[in-house]
């Protein structure tokens, strides 16, 4: 029994002393070639350095979506406000021509009242202050008046209901206004009511 017991611990003491002998010579190789440690050292951080590379690229790319996402939702909305106050000014006009053209009736009747001989000059008198109260509040709407008396001829502003030949004026030329024409901004209301001399 005895030598049994002592043969065990003889083994045991045998692969300590091995293992011992194995780490001090491992020691000294790395003492011997302090080089070839730190390229080991190095080898074994570079799968870590790779994977924080990659994950820097992928975040890179995500910020500079997300930038490109932003700058794209920026512009489209600068273009919905311009596009809606465009609009609101749009229906804002059309609102006005709608209303002026309406009133254009009176308008014209007024100026051939104006036009007909009347014995009492208060009233007529009385009649001209408000015709020239609704011509300033049209004015303050930026309503104005074509020109046409003398002007050369402009479809975009007259409308020609006869032509004549006419030395005193001169070629292609308004020489007689039927019915005013009215626009607001560069939007005709209605255009003038004309006749042509010399086309």
């Amino acid at each position: 029994m005895m030598k049994k017991t002592a043969k065990k611990k003889g083994k045991w003491f045998g692969k300590m002393a091995e293992k011992e002998q194995n780490q001090q010579q491992t020691q000294q190789e790395m003492e011997e070639n302090p080089v070839q440690q730190e390229v080991e050292t190095e080898t074994q951080q570079t799968p870590l350095e790779q994977d924080s590379s990659e994950e820097c690229q992928k975040l890179q790319q995500e910020n500079d979506d997300l930038k490109d996402k932003l700058l794209r939702q920026m512009a489209e909305f600068d273009n919905y406000k311009k596009r809606t106050v465009k609009e609101k000014d749009e229906l804002y006009t059309y609102a006005k021509v709608n209303c002026v053209e309406t009133i254009l009736g009176v308008i014209d009747n007024f100026e051939r009242a104006l036009q007909t001989e009347c014995s009492d000059e208060n009233f007529k008198k009385g009649v001209e202050m408000i015709f020239n109260q609704f011509k300033d509040t049209l004015a303050k709407l930026g309503v104005e008046e074509i020109e046409a008396m003398n002007q050369p001829f402009d479809p975009q502003l007259h409308n020609a209901v006869n032509q004549v030949q006419d030395d005193n004026f001169g070629e292609n030329t308004v020489c007689q206004v039927f019915q005013r024409g009215y626009k607001i901004g560069e939007k005709v209301i209605r255009h003038a009511m004309v006749v042509v001399a010399n086309p």
